[in-house]
C-alpha cells in the first residue's frame, strides 16, 4: 500500500528530551530556505502530474505495477517519479534507481527528462542510471567475468536467424544425428516414393522448415531460462500425451537446440539470451549479488508488457533488499498489454505482466493510468470501440460469458478491460485532447489501391494547406512492401495515372524502411569487396550492380543481361556494339572501383567504398566503426581473404550496430510538412497530426494461418509456430497461480496448439491496429480499397478483398465519419 505524499510540510522534525519526565519528545524545526525551496519544486513537479502518475511519484517502496493506456504520459510519470525518488532517499552513485526500457531511443529519452526534473529540484543530476535491458545484463556480466563466463575480448554477439549460418549448420548437424526421425520427416503424408518429390521435400526441410523451427523453438526457449536439457525433460513429459504428433516435434526442437549451442560454444559466439543468462549467473553468487543489490536501491522498468520471464528474473532480483532478501522487492513496473505487439515474433508475452498488474491489484498495488491528452476525442472513443469490439466478438467466437468475473478468463482476451479517457479540465500537459481536423476521424473505401494513394495526396496537400500551423503526417503500413509501393507511385505518378501534386505543395515523403539502412552498411561492403577480389564472377558482378541499383548510383536495368559475360561488359573490345548510356554509367563505375583496387591499399578500401557508394553522416561513422573491426580481428592476416572471412562472418552470424549520429533519430520521422511512410510497428512510440492508415483488409489484419503449400507434405500446421505454443503452454503452467490450476497440466495436442498459435496471432494483430489508431492527434483516416493484390510482391495483380472485420463495424458505428467518394471533388 502506497502513502499519501506531503512534500508540503515546512517543518523538520527532530527528537529532543522532556527533561521533566526524562522522555523524548518531537520539536519542530523550520526548514532552510534552501530545502523550502526544494519542497515547493516538488509539489509543482507532483501538481504537473496526473492521477496515475501520481501514484508513482507518491512511490515510497515495495511492488508498483502501472498499467499505462496510448498517451497517458508514462514517460514523463516515469521520468518525474524517478526524480523525486532520487530526492526522498537522498541516492547518489553507490546506491542508485536503476531505470530499464526497451530501446536505446527509449533509454536516451528518459534519461534527459529526468535530468530536467533533476535540474527542476536543483539536485545534481546523479542517483541513477537508465537501461536498455540487454544493455544493464551486460554490464552485470562483463563486470565479473569470473562468474558470469563472458569474455568479451574473446566472444562475439550474433543474432540468428533462420537463414544464419548458425541455424543452417545446426540443422545439418542434426539430421547426420537424427536419420530415422529426418527420414519420418521426409515420409510425412502421402508420400509415394518418388525420387524427385523426395528431393523437394528434403530441400523444402532444410532450407525453410526445420530453420524456422530450430529459431522459433531455440528463441522461445531460450530467453525463458530453459537450457536444451530443460527442453530434453519437456519433450520427454510430452511422450503419450500428444497422440496426434507423429514426429515427436518437441524432441526435434531440443534436438535442434542442443545441437546449435554446441556451436555456439566452439566458436565462442554469444546471443542476446546469453546476456540475461550470464547475468543470472552472477547473481547466482551470493557476495556478487549482494555488492549488486546494496548498489540498486529500486528498479523501474518501462515497456513492461515485452519483457521475456528471464528478464523479468533478473530485474526482480536486483530489486530485492541486500540484508532482507524475503522482503518484496523495490519494483515499479509500466506498461500496457493493450500495447503488445510483439509477442509473434519475440518470446514476449503479455500474460506475464498482466499477472504481475492482478497481484499487485489484490494488494492495492496497482496505478491505472487511463487518461490521454494525445489525441482528440473521436480518435479515443473509435479506439475503445475497436478495444471492446474484438473482446466481444473473440469472446463470443471461444465461448466466454460477457460476464468476465475471473482474472484467470480475462487474460485470455485480446485487450484488457481498460479504456481510454481524455484527461480532466486543467489538466498540465498543453493542447491535450486537441481539437479535431475535419470530422477528427474518416473512413474511406476506395475502387483499389492506386485510388487509395491518390486519396492520401489529394488529403494530405489540402491538410497542409489549410493550416497555418507546422503539422505532421504519417502514413502507417502493415508491412515494408507496401510502404515501397506507396512512395514508388506518390515518387512517379504519371506513371500509374493518378493526380499527385505532393512536390508542387513541398510536401516530402519520407519512407523510413528505405532510409533505414546503416544496418546494410557491412553487407554492402562485403557485396564491393567480394566483386574486387573476384570481378569475373557474375554472382559478385550483379551482386554489386545491385547495391548500386539500390543506392541509385547507376539507373535500374536488366542486370541478368549484364553479368552474363563479366568480361565483356568489363573490358569491351572495340568491335563491341555501342552501348546504351545506363549500361555505359554501371561499366564506369565498377571500373573506377577496380582502379581503387590496384591503387588504395586494403586498410584504405572501407573508406573509399563507403564515399562511394554516397553514404550519409551515420552511415560513414558505421562504416569507420566496420574498418576498425576489420582491422583489429586481421591484425595477424591483412589480406584480401582475411578480410572478407571476417567480413562474411559479420555478415551472417552477426548483429552488427550502426553509429546513429542523431542526437533523436525519431525526430526526422515527425518533421513537419512531411509525410512519412512507416510501418504500424516502428510507430509505436510515436505520434503524428494526421494519421492514415490504407489497406486494411482481413488478408492483412488479423489475417489468417496458413501452411505454406511446398510444407504441406507435413500436415496442416507448421512445426515452429506448434513447437512454440506448446513450450509457452508449459511455461504458463509453471508461472501461473495455483488456484488457477487445479488439474494436472496437460500438454495441448497438435490442433490445439495450432488453434493456440492462431489465436495469438489474431489477438497481437488488432492490439497492432490499436496502436497504430492512437498514434493519430488530430485527424485518423482509414480505408480499405475494393481491390487489393492477394500478395503485396505482386501488388499489380488486383482482385476483390474483404475489409478486416472490425471497419464495417465501426462504420457503422460512426456512419457520419464514412466519406462518399461521390462527394469528394475530382
Amino acid at each position: 500500500m502506497t502513502a499519501p505524499y506531503r512534500p508540503c510540510l515546512r517543518f523538520n522534525l527532530t527528537m529532543s528530551k522532556d527533561f521533566d519526565n526524562n522522555l523524548p519528545v518531537s520539536v519542530a524545526k523550520p526548514l532552510t530556505p534552501f530545502a523550502q525551496k526544494r519542497q515547493e519544486a516538488e509539489q509543482r513537479i507532483r501538481n504537473g502530474l496526473r492521477p496515475g502518475q501520481q501514484q508513482m511519484a507518491d512511490w515510497l517502496g515495495g511492488p508498483l505495477a502501472v498499467s499505462a493506456v496510448p498517451g497517458a504520459g508514462k514517460s514523463k510519470g516515469m521520468a518525474d517519479a524517478a526524480a523525486l525518488a532520487i530526492a526522498r532517499f537522498k541516492l547518489h552513485y553507490q546506491h542508485n534507481l536503476v531505470v530499464v526500457t526497451f530501446t536505446r531511443s527509449a533509454a536516451a529519452n528518459l534519461k534527459l527528462k529526468i535530468r530536467g526534473a533533476l535540474r527542476q529540484l536543483a539536485m545534481p543530476q546523479i542517483g541513477f542510471t537508465v537501461n536498455t535491458l540487454h544493455g544493464l545484463a551486460l554490464e552485470i556480466a562483463s563486470r565479473h567475468p569470473e562468474l558470469s563466463g563472458l569474455d568479451l575480448e574473446q566472444m562475439t554477439l550474433v543474432t540468428p536467424n533462420q537463414s544464419n549460418r548458425l541455424i543452417i549448420q545446426s540443422v545439418e548437424r542434426w539430421i547426420a544425428a537424427n536419420p530415422q526421425r529426418y527420414h519420418i520427416l521426409i515420409e510425412g503424408f502421402q508420400f509415394d516414393g518418388e525420387e524427385t518429390e523426395r528431393l523437394r521435400r528434403q530441400s523444402v526441410l532444410r532450407t525453410d522448415v526445420l530453420p524456422q523451427l530450430a529459431q522459433t523453438a531455440i528463441h522461445e526457449a531460450k530467453s525463458s531460462g530453459l537450457l536444451p536439457k530443460d527442453l530434453w525433460q519437456i519433450a520427454m513429459e510430452s511422450e503419450g500425451q500428444i497422440p496426434d504428433d507423429p514426429y515427436g516435434i518437441l524432441a526435434i526442437a531440443a534436438g535442434l537446440y542442443e545441437q546449435y549451442e554446441t556451436l555456439m560454444r566452439s566458436r565462442m559466439f554469444i546471443d542476446y539470451d546469453d546476456m540475461i543468462l550470464s547475468a543470472l549467473r552472477v547473481l547466482e553468487n551470493q557476495s556478487a549479488c549482494y555488492l549488486w543489490q546494496k548498489q540498486v536501491f529500486a528498479v523501474f522498468e518501462d515497456e513492461a508488457q515485452d519483457s521475456s520471464p528471464l528478464q523479468t528474473q533478473l530485474l526482480e532480483i536486483l530489486a530485492r533488499k541486500c540484508d532482507d532478501p524475503d522482503a518484496p522487492p523495490n519494483l515499479i513496473r509500466v506498461g500496457d498489454p493493450n500495447q503488445a505487439i510483439n509477442s509473434t515474433f519475440t518470446p514476449a508475452d503479455p500474460i506475464y505482466f498482466r499477472r504481475f498488474c492482478e497481484a499487485c491489484d489484490r494488494e492495492n498495488l496497482l496505478a491505472t493510468m487511463d487518461r490521454a491528452g494525445r489525441s482528440t476525442r473521436i480518435i479515443i472513443n473509435a479506439a475503445n470501440f475497436v478495444l471492446s469490439w474484438v473482446n466481444r466478438h473473440y469472446a463470443q467466437q471461444h465461448h466466454i460469458t460477457p460476464e468476465i468475473a475471473s482474472s484467470h478468463h480475462q487474460a485470455k482476451l485480446p485487450f484488457r478491460l481498460q479504456n481510454i479517457r481524455t484527461v480532466e479540465s486543467g489538466d498540465p500537459q498543453p493542447d491535450a485532447n486537441p481539437p479535431h481536423t475535419g470530422g477528427g476521424l474518416e473512413m474511406y473505401q476506395p475502387r483499389d489501391i492506386y485510388h487509395t494513394i491518390e486519396l492520401i495526396a489529394r488529403r494530405a496537400v489540402q491538410l497542409f494547406s489549410e493550416s497555418s500551423e507546422e503539422r505532421s503526417a504519417a502514413i502507417l503500413v502493415r508491412e515494408n512492401r507496401q510502404g515501397r509501393f506507396i512512395q514508388e507511385v506518390m515518387s512517379n505518378p504519371h506513371l500509374y495515372g493518378i493526380q499527385c501534386e505532393l512536390a508542387k505543395h513541398d510536401i516530402e515523403v519520407f519512407d523510413v524502411s528505405a532510409s533505414d539502412r546503416r544496418s546494410q552498411v557491412p553487407a554492402e561492403m562485403l557485396a564491393l569487396l567480394q566483386f574486387l577480389d573476384r570481378p569475373h564472377s557474375p554472382d559478385y558482378l550483379k551482386t554489386v550492380l545491385r547495391v548500386l541499383v539500390d543506392r541509385n548510383l547507376i539507373p535500374s536495368q536488366d542486370l541478368n543481361a549484364l553479368t552474363s559475360l563479366p568480361e565483356q561488359f568489363l573490358y569491351p573490345g572495340p568491335l563491341e556494339p555501342p552501348q546504351p548510356p545506363a549500361v555505359l554509367q554501371a561499366r564506369r563505375f565498377c571500373a573506377s572501383l577496380l582502379t581503387a583496387r590496384i591503387e588504395l591499399p586494403l586498410y584504405q578500401l572501407i573508406s573509399f567504398l563507403a564515399l562511394a557508394l554516397h553514404y550519409d553522416a551515420s552511415e560513414l561513422a558505421t562504416a569507420d566503426k566496420l574498418g576498425d573491426r576489420l582491422a583489429q580481428q586481421t591484425a595477424g592476416n591483412p589480406s584480401m581473404s582475411g578480410i572478407l572471412t571476417v567480413l562474411n562472418e559479420i555478415v551472417t552470424s552477426e548483429r552488427f550496430e550502426p553509429v546513429d549520429t542523431e542526437d533523436n533519430a525519431e525526430k526526422i520521422y515527425t518533421r513537419p510538412r512531411q509525410l512519412t511512410i512507416v510501418t504500424m510497428h516502428k510507430a509505436k512510440g510515436l505520434d503524428w497530426d494526421y494519421v492514415f492508415i490504407p489497406f486494411l483488409h482481413e488478408n492483412m489484419i488479423p489475417g489468417s494461418f496458413w501452411v505454406p503449400p511446398p510444407a504441406q507434405f507435413l500436415g496442416e500446421y507448421t512445426l515452429s509456430e506448434v513447437a512454440r505454443a506448446q513450450i509457452r503452454a508449459h511455461l504458463h503452467h509453471q508461472s501461473a497461480p495455483q488456484s488457477w490450476d487445479s488439474e494436472p497440466f496437460q500438454f495441448p495436442s497438435i490442433a490445439d496448439s495450432w488453434k493456440q498459435a492462431e489465436d495469438l496471432k489474431i489477438a497481437e494483430e488488432y492490439r497492432l491496429l490499436y496502436v497504430a489508431m492512437t498514434r493519430a492527434k488530430r485527424l485518423l483516416w482509414i480505408s480499405a480499397a475494393k481491390q487489393a493484390p492477394f500478395t503485396w510482391s505482386k501488388p499489380a495483380n488486383l482482385q476483390d478483398r474483404a475489409p478486416c472485420p472490425v471497419l464495417p463495424a465501426l462504420m457503422e458505428a460512426y456512419p457520419d465519419e464514412v466519406v462518399e467518394l461521390s462527394d469528394i471533388d475530382f
